[in-house]
């Protein structure tokens, strides 16, 4: 899995490689899972992140979205802040359309 942060178009692009897992279940499992993959591979790149559910942090959005944030996003003033969630979470689960078309681009904020 290759993910690749583009700051200036505000997006979290993230390409399948050869040995990639297939990301099945019910209802958000597969994005859930997906984006525990996600969070890996961005700490591997040296960034400190935390997968969360959005409710838990005070959004208004369903029960089940989860997203990728730094772990003190919005505590301090930092330009390294950044959140990585699905853009188009009513419509596909993220981890379904990974598995399909190789490829997903996730919102960044």
């Amino acid at each position: 899995m290759k993910v690749q942060l583009d700051f200036d178009g505000n997006s979290c692009n993230v390409y399948k490689e050869d040995g990639d897992p297939r990301f099945h279940g019910g209802y958000s499992e597969p994005e859930s899972t997906f984006l525990y993959h996600v969070k890996k591979e961005l700490i591997k790149q040296g960034f400190d992140v935390i997968k969360k559910r959005m409710w838990k942090d005070g959004h208004l959005v369903d029960d089940n979205q989860q997203y990728i944030r730094t772990r003190k996003y919005g505590k301090e003033t930092s330009e390294n802040d950044f959140a990585v969630y699905n853009r188009c979470y009513s419509i596909y689960d993220a981890g379904e359309e990974f598995n399909k078309e190789g490829y997903v681009c996730l919102g960044l904020e």
